[in-house]
């Protein structure tokens, strides 16, 4: 992430860790493993906005499952089998931020031809012969995550699967997405075409977006 960007990262879940009565409510019909998830969540958030010079506040989820982030501050989570991480930044150096982690595994039969369009997947096809040491169709899925996420900061609409294109630049950690649809409202409010950079390490994919 750039600078100005603060991130917490965690390999598993936090014990006891500290609810605002707002996230306890937000979670008080969860089964155990969700409970844990939200609650490590909050403590890398927390984490993060403390190396941001920002104070421990409630980061209950909004309607939408958003966490509710301070004024003047964007941010976002993550969290897969075994990993949790948070990014923040303040709104005078950053504009919105979407961050995803998956496992670097292949994405489950019939997956894949449901998250990305033609080219992407002829694309894919030329990168794994190449690289076969990463599973590119995973990474695609993380990275489109990560574009959504940040686009949604931004828009608050959500992109579908097809309505946007990811390239990779497999030489260096970078990806480019491309939104192909324009919708009613979107003018001005978020670029049509965003980069963002992308890691494998440790068993998992990583991907980044900051505006």
């Amino acid at each position: 992430m750039p600078a100005g960007v603060r991130t917490a990262e965690v390999f598993g879940d936090v014990a006891d860790v500290s609810l605002f009565p707002e996230e306890e409510i937000a979670i008080a019909s969860a089964v155990d493993a969700r409970r844990r998830e939200f609650a490590t969540g909050r403590h890398c958030a927390r984490a993060a906005l403390s190396a941001l010079g920002r104070p421990a506040v409630p980061l209950p989820p909004d309607e939408h499952g958003v966490p509710s982030w301070p004024d003047g501050v964007v941010g976002s989570l993550t969290h897969c089998h075994g990993y949790r991480a948070a990014a923040v930044a303040g709104r005078e150096d950053v504009m919105s931020l979407g961050i995803d982690a998956e496992p670097h595994r292949p994405l489950p039969q019939g997956v894949l031809e449901a998250v990305t369009i033609a080219p992407e997947r002829a694309a894919l096809a030329v990168l794994a012969d190449s690289y076969p040491s990463v599973h590119w169709d995973r990474l695609l899925f993380s990275a489109k995550e990560s574009v959504f996420k940040s686009w949604f900061s931004m828009t608050g609409d959500r992109l579908g699967f097809d309505d946007a294109e990811v390239e990779f630049e497999a030489e260096i950690p970078f990806f480019r997405a491309r939104v192909l649809r324009q919708r009613p409202g979107w003018a001005g409010k978020a670029p049509m075409a965003v980069g963002g950079r992308w890691l494998v390490c440790r068993g998992l994919v990583l991907a980044a977006v900051s505006l």
